[in-house]
């Protein structure tokens, strides 16, 4: 015969229910801490302290139709994950914007998201990962002003995240497997490259 619980007991279970949903736990996104050099720092310091908005700039009229045809088609794709055309359109635009900035393909940093975070701004991953692209709170006192909490407002998270995956990339000469893998503390491994591949394949246009 079970135990009745006490109003105490009760009232602490619902609390920590109400806490458990409104940080969704999520595996992914364990980056590891690593030694880097001074002028590596400094400029990812520097891009991610950058202080201009997500304003999108084109050099030409087919890179403004190129961004139109590609937002329309991923826009569509996403409205089940989030159904606020406002936000959906904030955020591709932010996608875009950090994607392009860090030299990466925006349909790259959508299944990264994807994999990572599955497009929850709150995601917490049972390692202390952050944010859609999960980033390890760690890279706020490495690179940043220390303030980990930014790490839930939508366009720092993404800048550390495009800026970190960048920074693996240069570290890995290139090599988008070791790359990922590094992203998510398992390089060498395939599991996860594979996960973001196949989700980078959803979002390409």
């Amino acid at each position: 015969m079970r135990s009745k619980r006490s109003p105490t007991q009760v009232a602490r279970w619902l609390i920590g229910a109400l806490l458990c949903s409104a940080c969704v736990m999520t595996q992914a996104g364990n980056q590891k801490e690593e030694a880097l050099a001074d002028s590596v720092r400094l400029a990812l310091s520097r891009a991610i302290t950058d202080p201009r908005p997500p304003q999108l700039s084109f050099a030409s009229d087919a890179d403004r139709d190129a961004w139109r045809q590609w937002s329309a088609v991923i826009s569509t794709r996403l409205q089940s994950r989030m159904p606020d055309p406002m936000v959906r359109s904030e955020f591709l635009q932010t996608v875009w914007y950090e994607s392009r900035r860090a030299g990466l393909e925006p349909g790259l940093v959508l299944g990264l998201i994807q994999v990572e975070s599955g497009f929850r701004k709150y995601a917490i991953s049972s390692a202390g990962a952050r944010g859609y692209m999960q980033v390890m709170p760690f890279w706020t006192r490495t690179i940043g002003d220390g303030q980990p909490a930014k790490l839930f407002q939508m366009q720092a998270n993404l800048r550390y995240g495009c800026s970190i995956l960048r920074l693996y990339l240069d570290m890995e000469k290139g090599d988008l497997f070791l790359a990922l893998g590094r992203y998510n503390g398992s390089r060498g491994r395939a599991e996860y490259p594979n996960l973001v591949r196949a989700a980078w394949r959803r979002w390409q246009n």
